[in-house]
């Protein structure tokens, strides 16, 4: 890919800059068109499918090319992506039109670089939050956005388990935050005032089966979502 195609990648979406009294919503664990444009008809900051073969939820690449050629111009397309090579990666976001990719498994902060200098696109480097010192580490991190989620010893994420929310005010102001793991329409509220992040993040709190959305809980966690934003002004 030219580089120059990559410069007009990372500014297709506008950017990452925070809006008072907004918090964004991603929706991850998108696996067909029908639940990405739903997810975009209520106002989603980004979807998230996933590239890593061992998830329930992993996207075929050509749904993932569907989704992007509809969808591209609307919201940031993620990929999400597990210990993958740089040229997978590469590979994916070129056939797919991806504008962040999210670096869920052991990348270090070289691997993070490259991979936006590559691409073009944003990163977000996830973390699995077990303590303080999670959080902490990732100031070795200085990618476009910080996602934090719940720890499993089992999985890299959609786990749909939660992790003490009070642990996120121990991050930096910048990069933003993304808070992710077991968000429900019922919990989305709490998590919001307590962490104050950028954007939340939800895969199973949404989901009628594994990569599958259900539209009640998909709609409700939207609505959750305005509603602590409204509290919060």
């Amino acid at each position: 890919m030219a580089h120059g195609a990559g410069r007009d990648r990372r500014a297709s979406r506008g950017g990452l800059r925070p809006y008072a009294g907004m918090t964004r919503v991603k929706i991850c664990g998108i696996t067909n068109p029908a639940d990405a444009r739903r997810a975009a008809d209520l106002g989603a900051w980004a979807i998230g499918m996933i590239f890593w073969p061992q998830s329930s939820r992993a996207c075929s690449i050509e749904d993932a090319e569907a989704i992007g050629a509809e969808l591209r111009r609307r919201l940031h397309l993620t990929g999400v992506f597990v210990n993958a090579t740089l040229e997978e990666v590469a590979r994916v976001v070129d056939r797919c039109g991806l504008t962040l990719l999210q670096l869920h498994g052991d990348e270090g902060p070289a691997y993070c670089r490259e991979a936006a200098r590559r691409t073009g696109c944003e990163v977000m480097k996830a973390v699995r939050v077990k303590d303080a010192a999670n959080v902490h580490d990732l100031r070795r991190f200085g990618t476009d956005l910080h996602l934090l989620d719940a720890y499993s010893p089992r999985t890299p994420g959609g786990t749909g388990e939660t992790f003490n929310w009070e642990l996120v005010r121990l991050h930096p102001s910048h990069p933003p935050v993304v808070l992710s793991g077991g968000l429900t329409p019922d919990n989305v509220g709490e998590a919001i005032a307590i962490a104050r992040p950028f954007a939340v993040d939800s895969a199973s709190g949404t989901e009628g089966a594994p990569g599958r959305k259900d539209p009640a809980k998909l709609t409700a966690f939207f609505r959750a979502v305005e509603a602590a934003d409204r509290i919060a002004a």
